[in-house]
């Protein structure tokens, strides 16, 4: 008799839904196309990164309180995004931890809770067969899926299945493209030069694509990439994966690009 498939919830994340739906698309068909039963809780919403990083402990805790009560009662939980997934995974629980109801709860979800590649490849041992992509690929590890959850080789496992594709790595591939969410708005004299230094090393990299699993750094990346006259092409890994790279121009090219 057949195992039923696991029921996995998407948090599709503030970015993906506002700014680039075409990843919550393919994080959906990859899902599926891995066995999964996908829904996605229609009571999601931020997951209280901005408010936690900003200090502001009382929000966040309300906001890690709904996505708790929406999330609950899956197998799997899976984030399109290290920084969003980081937030449920490694600080809710911290959000909880003097709390004897909600703490034990924050923890549960944790445990359940994965980015994407990294579910992916390591929980579901995926084998994706994506149409070809021509081309050669720099991979930016962005700070909180490398750093809280160690994601460095799933992503580029999963991309060798890219007809065509090629990867080389950039010089400082592992180094902060100075986002940071609120780091960018606080700081942003220090933001540019960061995000100036990465995309030199893009540049540098002689790749005509840059490919991530975290839309807030692709999308800073993508901004000073353009400015500085590039044309590579800037995209979430899951569209690459999903051959998806139709459906949408890339990230910060065409309509979708913000002044």
């Amino acid at each position: 008799m057949a195992e039923d498939p696991p029921r996995v919830a998407l948090f599709v994340t503030c970015l993906v839904d506002l700014l680039r739906p075409t990843v919550g698309l393919a994080a959906v068909s990859l899902l599926q196309d891995a066995g999964c039963e996908v829904v996605v809780p229609a009571a999601q919403t931020c997951c209280g990164q901005p408010a936690y990083n900003s200090g502001d402990s009382k929000d966040a805790r309300e906001l890690a309180r709904q996505t708790i009560e929406a999330f609950e009662g899956f197998d799997y939980v899976v984030v399109p995004s290290g920084s969003c997934g980081g937030q449920i995974k490694v600080h809710f629980p911290e959000l909880f931890a003097d709390d004897p109801v909600m703490g034990p709860r924050a923890c549960a979800l944790a445990e359940r809770t994965h980015e994407l590649l990294s579910f992916l490849h390591q929980v579901r041992g995926a084998t994706p067969t994506p149409p070809a992509y021509a081309g050669v690929a720099a991979y930016h590890d962005s700070c909180s899926g490398l750093r809280e959850l160690g994601i460095k080789d799933q992503p580029r496992a999963l991309l060798q299945a890219v007809e065509g594709l090629e990867i080389t790595e950039i010089d400082g591939a592992e180094t902060c493209c100075g986002f940071g969410g609120l780091f960018c708005v606080k700081y942003p004299d220090i933001s540019g030069k960061m995000v100036d230094a990465k995309a030199a090393e893009v540049d540098a990299s002689g790749a005509d694509t840059l490919l991530g699993g975290d839309l807030g750094c692709l999308m800073n990346i993508s901004g000073r990439l353009h400015r500085r006259g590039s044309k590579i092409r800037v995209r979430h890994t899951a569209e690459v994966l999903a051959g998806m790279t139709d459906d949408a121009p890339p990230i910060g090219a065409g309509p979708e690009r913000k002044a």
